[in-house]
């Protein structure tokens, strides 16, 4: 059967206006011990000041573990989305995730096709995502690490337009990181059967919930949302969501994203309860 571990993506501090070493230490005190945190390249303006929590890695690799072994807590995941359609940007910051994802001992970077330029036909599309996934699939094998892609643009709304991505380029490291409120919100086909049409290419989850008026307002006009409400107090069906996994025969992250840290506190709880029979026990 499927295990699980609770881990937490880095945005549950991005309204707080919170750095990086302060959202590991808030996530610490919070209860997690596993954490997703955002990565990029370059140097970027609120992170530099303290207002943001993405990491650059210009830095040394190995500050990022320094600042979470001083707090306790382990990196289960990069959060390393890149524009798979701009190769320019994707290729950089992917194969840079994945040595950094080799310094810090985690095996995990997720990512989605993000925006689609106006100038280009689906064709034209697909034929660069799978250049820039063949560059990345590359580095990603020699350092074993999984690139996870996501469900979350105008191509992985569905579960048929997602698999298509991630079967680009033949390679192993190429898997899915679901996202269950993406899935939901798209609306174009149930999530739970769309779950079901991936399950075995699932190595990654989004713990993603979306509240009932979100849902109301924007369920089938959108693609994805940044981040979800608190789990357990949205929409989605986390029973059904482990039941569905749960043939599964290995350790998969349920990182959850959710937009304040109050809403990351109340998803620990929830999800210790509500995901019990599948929790891994160390």
């Amino acid at each position: 059967m499927a295990t699980f571990k609770l881990s937490l993506n880095m945005e549950y501090c991005r309204s707080a206006d919170q750095s990086f070493t302060a959202g590991v230490e808030i996530a610490a005190d919070l209860g997690y011990r596993y954490i997703e945190p955002m990565v990029h390249t370059g140097w970027e303006l609120l992170s530099e000041v303290n207002y943001f929590h993405s990491f650059s890695m210009e830095e040394d690799p190995l500050l990022m573990k320094e600042i979470c072994d001083t707090y306790g807590v382990t990196v289960s995941s990069l959060s390393a989305h890149s524009p798979l359609m701009k190769p320019e940007a994707a290729i950089p910051r992917l194969t840079r995730a994945a040595v950094l994802a080799s310094a810090l001992g985690c095996d995990f970077l997720n990512s989605d096709e993000m925006v689609k330029p106006d100038w280009m036909d689906d064709e034209f599309a697909h034929d660069t995502m799978r250049y820039t996934l063949t560059k990345a699939a590359m580095v990603a094998a020699r350092h074993q690490k999984y690139l996870c892609i996501e469900p979350h643009g105008i191509y992985t709304k569905t579960a048929a337009g997602l698999m298509k991505i991630v079967e680009l380029v033949d390679s192993p490291w190429i898997q899915v990181n679901w996202d269950t409120g993406n899935s939901y919100l798209a609306g174009i086909e149930d999530p739970y059967e769309g779950l079901e049409r991936v399950r075995d290419r699932v190595y990654h989850i989004h713990a993603k919930d979306i509240s009932i008026e979100q849902s109301e307002a924007e369920r089938g006009s959108v693609t994805g949302t940044p981040v979800g409400c608190a789990c357990g107090e949205g929409e989605v069906d986390w029973q059904r969501v482990g039941e569905i996994l749960d043939p599964i025969d290995r350790e998969i992250f349920l990182s959850v994203e959710c937009g304040k840290i109050d809403e990351a506190e109340r998803s620990l709880v929830y999800l210790k309860e509500a995901m019990a029979p599948w929790l891994a026990t160390k």
